[in-house]
């Protein structure tokens, strides 16, 4: 007993560390994208797509997954969603990209902190699940803040919306193929890699060099987008399966977090509509994740 119990203590502490540097490492992404603010949104898109393939291979080699992807591609079922995810996880890093190069990475915060509520629409809506209460007055409350931007500033904030629409329905698909994180991950980079390359050949007008004029310091840190995107995913499929659902619930919110206050470090301005909305954002996630702790159904993970 007392060694399960020694086991159980290693185990979570382990997840929470993993599920620490995961988070971290999305939450300070930003900065990683400021340094290559002179790169187009679409080739920084392109490079991460690129250089994702041979970290993540290597990481599949380490793992020895490859398995897994044999399985996987084997399986036409699961390569169409595989194809599907693919598309939506790219359009997700695009639209992040040009968030945080635009300056908007307030509302690149806000689609992540809405994005739990986002799973529960879609549990609604498409699998007819029954809304609770508290559930309820979560989604009402950040209702309204999204109105309250919306209407204040007399535009709609898509970027929000777009980031935690496009990334639940990746998680909604994901969660239902039989692939792990790391090999679906490869997998997917894999289907959308030929993409990447014909934008190079239109870009270097009928050659497929990968750097165009760029000095060595910034081809150093576009080689690390590779890195930069397997690494957080990698701690994260170790974290979730250490810790419970509603362990990896609560910290989910620490990335947002850190991006809001990236978002102010970089001089982005927080007005009085926007106060209001993260305030409202803030209410609603802390209804949520009491509903979710308090629920016995979550706790039993």
């Amino acid at each position: 007993m007392k060694q399960k119990l020694i086991h159980d203590a290693k185990k979570t502490k382990q997840g929470l560390i993993s599920g620490l540097i995961a988070y971290l490492c999305y939450g300070l992404l930003p900065i990683y994208i400021k340094l290559i603010d002179a790169i187009p949104s679409i080739e920084v898109l392109a490079h991460r797509i690129i250089w994702s393939i041979p970290f993540g291979l290597l990481i599949v080699i380490l793992r020895k997954q490859f398995p897994e992807i044999k399985r996987a591609l084997a399986d036409i079922r699961i390569v169409g969603y595989l194809f599907v995810s693919a598309l939506l996880i790219a359009s997700n890093w695009y639209i992040y990209i040009y968030a945080v190069q635009s300056n908007q990475l307030l509302q690149a915060s806000l689609g992540y902190y809405i994005n739990p509520l986002f799973y529960v629409l879609v549990g609604i809506v498409f699998l007819k699940e029954r809304l609770r209460a508290l559930q309820g007055v979560a989604i009402t409350f950040a209702t309204i803040g999204v109105l309250i931007l919306t209407f204040s500033t007399g535009k709609f904030p898509w970027i929000a919306i777009m980031l935690a629409a496009l990334f639940t329905l990746y998680g909604v698909i994901r969660k239902n193929i039989a692939v792990g994180a790391m090999p679906g991950l490869f997998i997917e980079t894999l289907i959308i890699s030929p993409f990447a390359l014909i934008y190079f050949y239109y870009l270097t007008q009928g050659t497929f060099a990968i750097f165009v004029g760029n000095d060595y310091p910034m081809i150093a840190l576009l080689l690390l987008a590779g890195p930069v995107t397997v690494i957080p995913l990698l701690f994260f499929a170790i974290a979730a399966r250490k810790l419970r659902l509603t362990t990896i619930g609560m910290m989910q919110f620490l990335a947002p977090t850190m991006t809001f206050f990236v978002a102010l470090f970089y001089g982005e301005s927080l007005s009085l509509a926007s106060t209001l909305c993260f305030a409202c954002i803030w209410l609603a996630i802390s209804i949520f994740l009491y509903d979710a702790w308090t629920e016995k159904d979550i706790n039993s993970y």
